[in-house]
């Protein structure tokens, strides 16, 4: 999610489904251990890179949270509200029931006029990730929003994006070379041309593609725990019905290492605009003026079983790297409403053999003290979320 354009449009019209590419080559499993990566940053294991397929290791990531509004905050990592984060907010994370923690992070403002990535800010992100899988937690780190500057994917900038994507990522990805298994990279976050909220024309489709597979080429060229590890990819606007019918697969120097990732947030009048007056959802609904039919459990179970028949039942991993709905002040008693919904999409995505990793900003797990702040709903997340 964009802090700045909390506005997400997610996909539910039923388009084709779109070509998926199966290049790869190479069946190897990595090798090497990881140790400290840095003074004060913890330990990351020694298991090294397992002989898993991305659709294994998604079986022991759910279900995943959030760290957001921090490390991809701007101008400043605490300029929304956050405090920097804790080894004690990761150890709260796995002690609520999460196994992984995905950690949006941006990059612009730390690099300097040749994209080099400030070493203290490195050091920093390495710690985070230390304090998360120290805690036991599978840890995803990304370029988020950033400034937004991948958000035009046309021939005229297409070069130019693909080179600051291939120098972030040479960076971040040797920065965490030795790092095992339990660290994944996601290359984008919601990336699609700016003010432009329906599908793709075939040139923004074939660019945004394009920076999936300059992502994944770039990381595997570092070598390393790289060449191995798990790496995840998005659709377009991470929308669902976009990504079926408009992204392709990129190509792979080793078999079944790839996640697609998406988000879901429907219905958005429900589940992000707090100006709406939609406030029930589901079978449970009393008031048709205050919810909208259409976003019923069948709908939203009918884009993660299509999901999983389009990439995990052909081997690739799918993330549902953001999801959530979050209450309205004006209506308390939306509450119920709110964790029907977390409840019941949690199961569905889950089911579909998804990884769901809810949006989280502060809301469920207090930063400052490490202490849940909305119980029934962190408990109506993980226990929809054991198999």
């Amino acid at each position: 999610m964009e802090r700045r354009r909390f506005s997400i449009l997610v996909g539910t019209a039923p388009l084709a489904l779109g070509g998926l590419m199966s290049g790869c080559g190479g069946t190897g499993n990595g090798s090497g251990s990881a140790g400290p990566a840095e003074a004060g940053a913890g330990t990351v294991g020694s298991a090294g890179m397992r002989n898993l397929t991305s659709v294994q290791i998604s079986r022991e990531m759910s279900p995943g949270i959030n760290l957001g509004n921090t490390l991809e905050a701007i101008p400043e990592a605490t300029s929304w509200g956050n405090p920097p984060p804790t080894r004690a907010l990761m150890q709260a994370y796995k002690a609520a029931g999460f196994r992984s923690v995905r950690i949006p992070v941006a990059w612009t403002q730390y690099a300097d006029v040749q994209g080099r990535i400030g070493a203290a800010w490195m050091a920093h992100v390495k710690q985070v990730v230390g304090h998360a899988l120290d805690a036991g937690l599978y840890a995803i780190v990304n370029i988020h929003w950033d400034g937004g500057w991948m958000n035009h994917p046309t021939y005229d900038k297409q070069a130019s994006i693909n080179a600051r994507i291939t120098t972030y990522w040479a960076q971040i990805a040797r920065a965490f070379q030795e790092f095992d298994d339990r660290l994944l990279f996601a290359g984008t976050n919601e990336v699609g041309q700016e003010g432009t909220w329906q599908g793709p024309t075939p040139e923004y489709a074939a660019v945004q593609n394009s920076f999936n597979q300059t992502f994944v080429d770039t990381v595997r060229a570092t070598g390393g725990n790289n060449a191995a590890r798990h790496l995840i990819v998005q659709g377009y606007w991470t929308n669902v019905a976009y990504t079926l019918a408009h992204n392709t697969l990129p190509s792979d120097r080793i078999a079944n290492r790839l996640f697609m990732e998406v988000h879901f947030y429907d219905p958005y009048n429900f589940t992000l605009n707090g100006d709406s007056k939609i406030w029930q959802w589901g079978a449970g609904a009393t008031d048709p003026a205050a919810t909208e039919a259409w976003a019923s459990e069948a709908a939203a179970d009918e884009q993660f079983r299509r999901l999983k028949a389009h990439f995990v039942d052909r081997g690739v991993a799918v993330l549902v790297g953001e999801y959530g709905a979050y209450v309205k002040p004006a209506y308390p008693g939306m509450a119920p409403y709110r964790k029907a919904w977390a409840q019941s999409i949690t199961r569905a995505i889950v089911r579909h053999d998804l990884v769901p990793v809810w949006w989280d900003t502060g809301e469920l797990i207090d930063r400052h003290t490490a202490q849940p702040k909305v119980p029934d709903v962190l408990a109506a997340i993980v226990d929809a979320a054991r198999r």
